[in-house]
């Protein structure tokens, strides 16, 4: 959608429909007033009747309300306006989206980015205002044979900032949104393709076709032969099991000064997971498509770097692979050798993104990073430990964990940090390797990051598991796009100032 800077008299708006916020109560917000002052009271002689209460995303469409330039006037529910946050922003908006793309507008002007949020700049309420549009709108049809689509979609939304002027932070606030929105746009469409076309080869051609449009991005493939003599056992022990070879994707984009120490993103890249040897329950395996949703999110986050031309150094690394069950697939009890020299016993075959994260830790050393962090669908216990709200984090750094906790908060892609204490390690002892690649019942996520931190030990290492945050179950089954708004936040922070004020 095309999103503009609209200002002046609200009321004198042309166009198809004007969003106005109303708090719970029929309290009206600063733009409704503007309205009902322009139209003689008719705004709160409506809301007398009772059909509207401003509750938290509830909507009334009214037509030809006097004084007004505009055809129609859409009311948001915004809720009590002293709990009015960023979240009741997206609420309201993602509301606001729903009916109009189903309706007959095909533009829109918004005020709802207007409504005062406590430590809330323009610049961050403009943003969220877009992104929550966009994802209002997406969806994944690419697989049906017939998609029917809204008669008259919703094409262009105006952003009303009243009496302000158009400045660089406001149009930063729509090209950083939009970019963002694209970036968690793509990691979706990936995360939702099935495994018979999203495989690791399918993934490179991807990541390829982004480094066509960039000069400052350089895309490079590696097969398996090529992994093979890097020494990646741990990588290539899981592809074993699969027709469909493994590839190791590196995405190198240069936006900062020549010679900086680039940010390094590792996403775990399992196109399709059946657990191999130690097979999963069929039910709901079909969801093991999703297991790439690491991988997807650095592709989304590096496209969103393309377009923002981020003046940041940043590599993208994608260690992709199936894991099925074949005869020469990983055995429990089986021992493989990573990059690092390290071995490792395989007691569980489906413990396998630490396998092929490990590997790609370890060719991560080649860039001296300034820090690295890698994105995984990692561990069923982080989804019992924080269901669907935040992302796991571990670290082993803590200045580099609170700028990965400040991201989430900024961009409402949240994660919560939990320990990652020496006490943990000796549950992945193993009598006749290095290192066991589980550790037992307890702790489950805990001792998967200790498994990656055995390869981290040379450079600021974070980790997030995002097995609770990557993906809907159920009627809403589908991928969020998690955690493209965090990464891409956190390298928008190291650009420059901490947060952007309009």
């Amino acid at each position: 959608m095309e999103y503009t800077l609209k200002r002046g008299d609200l009321a004198k708006q042309k166009t198809a429909c004007l969003i106005v916020g109303v708090y719970a109560g029929r309290e009206l917000s600063e733009p409704a007033a503007a309205l009902d002052k322009a139209s003689n009271g008719q705004l709160q002689r409506i809301l007398k009747k009772g059909d509207f209460e401003g509750k938290s995303g509830q909507t009334l469409l009214l037509y030809d309300l006097p004084g007004m330039a505009c055809e129609r006037v859409l009311l948001v529910g915004a809720g009590a306006s002293k709990e009015f946050d960023l979240p009741a922003l997206r609420k309201a908006t993602a509301a606001a989206i729903g009916l109009l793309n189903d309706a007959h507008p095909l533009e829109a002007i918004t005020t709802l980015s207007l409504l005062p949020i406590a430590d809330a700049s323009l610049y961050r309420t403009l943003r969220e205002t877009i992104l929550a549009s966009e994802e209002g709108l997406y969806r994944f049809d690419q697989c049906k044979s017939e998609v029917k689509k809204p008669k008259r979609p919703l094409k262009r939304m105006g952003l009303f900032i009243g009496t302000r002027r158009r400045s660089r932070i406001t149009d930063k606030a729509i090209s950083h949104g939009l970019a963002m929105a694209n970036g968690s746009a793509l990691a979706k469409e990936l995360g939702n393709l099935p495994g018979n076309i999203c495989t690791p080869t399918y993934l490179a051609g991807r990541a390829r076709a982004l480094g066509r449009r960039s000069r400052k991005l350089k895309v490079q493939v590696l097969g398996e032969r090529q992994m093979k003599e890097l020494g990646m056992g741990a990588l290539l022990s899981v592809s074993r099991g699969s027709s469909q070879p493994a590839k190791l994707i590196i995405m190198d984009y240069r936006g900062g000064k020549v010679g900086e120490k680039p940010v390094v993103l590792v996403g775990k890249g399992l196109t399709f997971d059946a657990g191999g040897i130690s097979i999963k329950p069929s039910a709901a395996m079909d969801e093991m498509k999703y297991d790439m949703c690491g991988g997807a999110s650095v592709l989304g986050t590096m496209a969103a770097c393309v377009e923002m031309s981020l003046g940041i150094n940043v590599i993208g690394i994608v260690p992709s692979s199936e894991n099925l069950p074949d005869g020469n697939a990983n055995k429990p009890g089986d021992i493989v050798t990573s990059m690092s020299g390290k071995t490792i016993e395989v007691l569980n075959t489906d413990a396998e993104g630490r396998l092929i994260l490990c590997d790609a830790l370890s060719y991560a050393e080649r860039f001296k990073p300034a820090a690295v962090i890698d994105i995984a669908t990692l561990t069923g216990a982080c989804i019992v430990a924080l269901g669907s709200h935040a992302s796991g984090l571990l670290s082993n750094d803590e200045e580099l964990a609170d700028e990965v906790l400040d991201a989430g908060k900024e961009s409402g892609d949240r994660a919560w940090r939990l320990p990652l204490w020496d006490d943990y390690q000796s549950q992945l002892d193993s009598n006749f390797a290095d290192i066991a690649n589980i550790g037992g019942k307890g702790a489950g996520t805990i001792t998967a990051a200790c498994f990656l931190s055995r390869f981290t030990d040379k450079y600021r290492w974070a980790h997030l598991d995002i097995a609770g945050t990557a993906w809907k179950s159920g009627s809403e089954k589908g991928a969020t796009g998690r955690p493209v708004g965090l990464l891409t936040q956190f390298l928008l922070q190291r650009c420059g100032p901490r947060k952007s004020k309009a």
